[in-house]
């Protein structure tokens, strides 16, 4: 996947043509200080990470939790605040280090950096390899709720909410079975 990159006035640019045809595919393109999406059409700002860490964090977590039904937009919305959380330099640097040492390993396993590798069952070969460390027990942690407290992501799995504002589950669908 080329990047453009090329700076007019400070600012990132991405070539139009490629934007508007969407050659870019279902990949999320890396820009310097943000992310895009251009088959979605979502875009992601960094202020602390690195904009190729936050691709490698939001496909770690498709591969962590993967589902078909969800866009990678809820994924970016589920790291999202290991940017926000990283203005901690310590913090940063665990990130940093910790995304590195997995693109290392892709790179000496499949020649490419974690998130160009192309395989799911390749990289979930890798993820297994870090999955005693504290920076993958966190993350994975950490995803359990930033993913799935997502109210955009509940009709994905058939979840209306909750329940208690609208009179509880005993007369809303709690005894429903038909085939009893």
């Amino acid at each position: 996947m080329q990047q453009h990159t090329q700076p007019q006035g400070g600012r990132p640019h991405i070539d139009r043509r490629l934007f508007l045809t969407g050659a870019a595919g279902a990949t999320i393109v890396v820009l310097s200080g943000a992310i895009f999406h251009p088959a979605e059409a979502w875009a992601l700002e960094t202020k602390n990470l690195k904009p190729e860490t936050m691709r490698t964090l939001i496909k770690m977590a498709r591969d962590i939790y993967p589902h078909d039904r969800l866009a990678d937009k809820f994924y970016a919305v589920a790291v999202k605040g290991y940017d926000e959380k990283a203005a901690d330099a310590a913090l940063r640097s665990t990130i940093e280090s910790a995304v590195a040492e997995l693109d290392a390993m892709a790179k000496t396993a499949y020649s490419a950096a974690y998130a160009n590798v192309g395989w799911e069952w390749e990289r979930t070969r890798l993820l297994e390899k870090i999955a005693a460390t504290p920076f993958f027990q966190s993350l994975r942690g950490g995803l359990v709720v930033s993913l799935y407290n997502q109210p955009e992501v509940w009709p994905a799995f058939g979840y209306e909410g909750e329940s208690a504002s609208k009179g509880g589950y005993i007369n809303r669908g709690f005894n429903d079975i038909a085939w009893l």
